[in-house]
């Protein structure tokens, strides 16, 4: 009898090691078919380094101030950093106007400063993602210099020119220029040069073999340094064709059609990718992802051997001053995700610096639903598959400080726009109210560490007011508390961490005609979890058919949290389903 049970349970012990590697080998199997790469696992934190801490004193934050607040951004569990352009310029537009791409903005420091900061980040297991801004560079670059000085210098080339016997130019919508008109008459040469963005922002000539030559070796010269990343601003606009045809009127309204996924862009990114990206283990970001979503796929699809990741913007240019409608949100969240689901990679986001302040574009920030509707979004983009990008000062639920008069704006866009209102005699009153919601100098002001003067920001006068509210809203207080805005980031990013579900499980959309709630599942080898979210002030119930008296809750921004499928305002919960 002895000897048949030890049969039985040899035969039941052989049995479970067979099924476990079987069970292993399905894991191991289902880990390749993942694809994994870390920057599709990187938790991207983006520094905006005008505002985020001064070391001397001169009001304007630097690399200095950015490392000695490492120890601080690695507390926070974020494994990248995206910063700002930090480049020489003149800073018409804050450094998005290169003057020098080999060197360091006096005003943020030294090459040796630089190296000092990504020496710091990669002790600390932190990568670095630089922004490029090749679709343009400063006029007082000395390439323009040279451009500018003759219609036979070799550098004419390197950006549009249009010569002025031959009439004006057909007409191209500018975004920052005070009159809206992107040719800008130089009488040096007789000519016009092409800007997109400002006067002092003429577009390059990315035509030119010469030009490109140049932008690779820009790369090599960084990725040799040991940057992990380059995130290309405005490119979708790089490539032009170069005939100028006339467009029909009104295009402006729509001018990315126009403007975006041009000529033989495709074909430059294909280069840079063989010249430069495929020699290096970096991750490559494109601001804008085109007009479709076809655009967006060709540049990301692997086969393609173009980009890393799309950056899409159609989510976040939803929130307006009247509000955004939640089956809107998620249709466009969800678009996108099926689109990439096979292939090809996403980076979800929800701010940035050319946006207001996360929480009072899409949340509430009133002091009553301040703190949770800030804690629902941040469990939004962690808990979304793709990679997720978040801006500094949302950690804090850093709000918009909503200037009510234009001398306190320090944005070109803002400023020139308003110029421009106000020479059509337009509504310049209707126009700060607006801008009071949208402009992107809300999310620029001084990141807020303490309760002292400026925000602990800088001893001297910041470059752009400190909001006010920073007596109340700063790290120190928020590190305190086990319950803040603060701690509760670091413990989503943990459980993204901790967690490849919530990197490269399947996303499925659930009660989608919920006009409060978003809430989705996501599933990897065996792994099911569910995601619920409150998006309004009141308590809504999402109608779901999981039973969740045998869930594990895994998370949730309330403390004394709800049950089953009834969610508290703004009330944000993460269910593993058994």
């Amino acid at each position: 009898m002895n000897k048949a049970i030890a049969i039985v349970n040899l035969i039941a012990i052989l049995f479970f090691l067979d099924n476990f590697n079987s069970h292993a080998q399905n894991l191991s199997n289902n880990a390749d078919s993942l694809d994994r790469k870390w920057w599709k696992e990187a938790i991207v934190y983006q520094i905006y380094p005008r505002s985020f801490k001064d070391s001397d004193g001169d009001g304007v934050g630097d690399l200095k101030g950015i490392i000695s607040k490492l120890d601080y951004i690695k507390s926070l569990g974020i494994n990248a950093i995206w910063l700002n352009p930090i480049y020489s310029s003149p800073n018409d537009d804050n450094g998005y106007d290169v003057s020098d791409y080999r060197n360091i903005m006096k005003d943020f420091g030294t090459m040796a400063d630089f190296d000092s900061l990504l020496s710091g980040m990669h002790q600390r297991g932190i990568k670095f993602v630089m922004d490029l801004v090749v679709n343009h560079s400063s006029d007082e670059h000395d390439w323009f210099k040279q451009s500018r000085s003759s219609r036979t210098n070799p550098y004419r080339d390197y950006y549009h020119w249009w010569n002025a016997e031959d009439g004006k130019p057909p007409y191209r919508y500018s975004l920052f220029d005070v009159n809206n008109d992107a040719w800008m008459y130089d009488s040096t040469t007789n000519a016009y040069y092409l800007h997109y963005f400002s006067r002092k922002q003429p577009d390059l000539n990315w035509e030119n073999p010469k030009l490109r030559e140049e932008v690779y070796n820009i790369m090599k010269f960084w990725a040799d340094k040991g940057v992990d990343g380059f995130r290309l601003d405005a490119f979708g606009f790089a490539a032009k064709d170069t005939t100028f045809p006339q467009f029909p009127k009104g295009f402006e309204k729509h001018f990315s059609l126009y403007y975006s996924m041009q000529g033989n862009l495709h074909g430059y990114l294909q280069q840079m990718n063989k010249e430069v990206l495929s020699k290096y283990d970096v991750m490559s970001v494109a601001e804008g992802t085109g007009n479709t979503l076809e655009d967006a796929h060709n540049m990301v699809d692997a086969n393609r051997h173009e980009l890393n990741m799309a950056y899409p913007f159609e989510g976040i240019d939803l929130a307006k001053p009247e509000g955004y409608e939640l089956i809107h949100f998620k249709e466009v969240f969800s678009k996108w995700d099926s689109t990439f689901e096979q292939s090809g990679w996403l980076g979800v986001f929800l701010a940035n610096h050319d946006q207001a302040r996360m929480v009072s574009r899409f949340g509430n920030d009133s002091p009553a639903f301040r703190e949770h509707s800030s804690e629902m979004l941040t469990t939004f983009v962690l808990t979304m598959r793709g990679t997720p990008f978040y801006y500094n000062g949302d950690e804090l639920g850093m709000t918009n400080i909503r200037f009510n008069k234009i001398e306190d704006y320090r944005d070109v866009q803002t400023l020139n726009a308003y110029q421009h209102e106000k020479n059509i005699g337009g509504d310049t009153i209707a126009y700060i109210k607006r801008k009071a919601f949208e402009s992107r100098d809300n999310g620029r002001t001084p990141f807020q560490w303490d309760n002292i003067t400026n925000a602990g920001f800088t001893t001297g006068t910041p470059w752009i007011k400190a909001n006010p509210n920073y007596t109340t809203i700063n790290e120190k207080q928020q590190d305190k508390d086990p319950n803040s805005i603060l701690n509760y980031f670091k413990k989503i990013v943990q459980l993204r961490k901790n967690n490849l579900v919530l990197v490269y499980g399947k996303y499925t959309l659930l009660d989608k005609d919920n006009p409060d709630a978003y809430a989705y599942t996501r599933e990897l080898n065996g792994a099911k979890f569910l995601i619920m979210l409150n998006f309004r002030s009141k308590t809504s119930t999402v109608n779901i058919v999981f039973d969740l008296s045998k869930a594990k809750l895994l998370s949730d921004n309330y403390t004394a949290h709800s049950t089953g499928n009834v969610l508290q305002p703004y009330e944000a919960v993460v269910y593993q389903l058994q």
